[in-house]
């Protein structure tokens, strides 16, 4: 709003938009995620997929692209390399089919916990200020919000 005495006094300054303070929060983690993570020799995709599959038992390359939100094909060059430098497995998947499933191997478990000890750092640097319960407060939040901008969610 400007001041009527003064026309050319700026607009008072509105509060930024939520998600757009995500988004730059984002972007800063990304930034310092791709450094530590190339120490590793692993890009934040192949982060997300080693990740995922600790959490997943077998999940299909496909079913790893909706997750690391890339293409299906791009995760599949993303697993090819994964699994030529021992980080996973490939198996058929029980139902038959074309599909495989994909596991992490001892190797790529060890490469996982490498890189994640390089996000502990990195949220440790982050988080400093922010005491437990603001801690969970904001995780439990962000959940929410992802949810419900899930594609499947209801509206």
């Amino acid at each position: 709003m400007t001041d009527r005495r003064n026309p050319s006094a700026a607009p008072a300054a509105s509060p930024p938009r939520v998600s757009y303070l995500v988004f730059r929060l984002e972007r800063r983690i990304r930034a310092r995620l791709d450094e530590a993570l190339a120490r590793h020799g692993v890009t934040t995709t192949e982060y997300m997929a080693l990740s995922e599959l600790r959490l997943r038992d077998g999940p299909s390359s496909a079913e790893l692209a909706r997750i690391a939100f890339v293409t299906p094909q791009a995760m599949s060059l993303v697993v090819r390399d994964l699994e030529r430098r021992g980080l996973v497995r490939r198996e058929p998947h029980p139902d038959g089919g074309r599909v495989l499933r994909t596991r992490l191997t001892a190797k790529g478990l060890t490469t996982l916990r490498s890189c994640d000890r390089s996000l502990d750092d990195i949220e440790a640097v982050m988080l400093a200020g922010v005491d437990d319960a603001a801690r969970k407060a904001l995780a439990e939040s962000l959940m929410g919000c992802a949810g419900a901008l899930r594609p499947d969610a209801r509206r």
